[in-house]
């Protein structure tokens, strides 16, 4: 059984609230085995994504803008009709990243899918071929065409189960099979 002592109890119980507390996306999260810097994402706040099942994200997917795109904003609230094709564009971009046409369009995944697929399949007939060979006995004497004729014969011989069985089957006389 494990046990904890009450010095690495407490320690653990004092690390939780500490983290928890912190509100900066950098946390220095100290332990025995690694001493990086972790990222932490604040799950409260709104987060862009591309999502078929979403059509409008929760923030624009360039929260800074610039100068141009400012100007380009506030020429948004007049009439569209004034804004070229470029313009309204340039002004979806700022909003979103890929198009429904970009989402929906095919990735190579199913390649790499298929690929390892393949690959382990591969791995293991090798696996199968190398136990054939050097693992599992050689096949027994029994298995042989020889063996088996000679075992038929032998049966035959002893008229074994002559009512439905082998023999009953077999033509003595004729030495053939009924």
């Amino acid at each position: 059984m494990l046990r904890l002592t009450s010095g690495r109890l407490g320690s653990l119980l004092a690390r939780r609230p500490i983290a928890a507390l912190t509100t900066s996306n950098r946390v220095r999260m100290e332990s025995q085995q690694s001493h990086e810097v972790v990222e932490t994402v604040d799950m409260s706040r709104p987060l862009y994504y591309d999502r078929l099942d979403t059509p409008l994200p929760d923030k624009p997917y360039i929260d800074i803008l610039s100068d141009a795109d400012k100007s380009l904003k506030q020429k948004e609230k007049g009439p569209w009709s004034q804004l070229t094709n470029e313009e309204k564009i340039t002004l979806y971009r700022l909003m979103f990243y890929q198009t429904y046409a970009e989402m929906k369009e095919p990735t190579g995944e199913w390649k790499t899918v298929v690929g390892g697929i393949f690959f382990f399949l591969g791995f293991t007939g090798l696996v199968v071929w190398w136990q054939r060979i050097y693992v599992y006995p050689p096949h027994p004497r029994t298995i042989d065409e020889d063996w088996q004729a000679m075992q038929l014969q032998r049966m035959l011989d002893m008229r074994v189960n002559p009512v439905q069985g082998f023999s009953a089957k077999w033509d003595y006389e004729k030495g053939q099979w009924k």
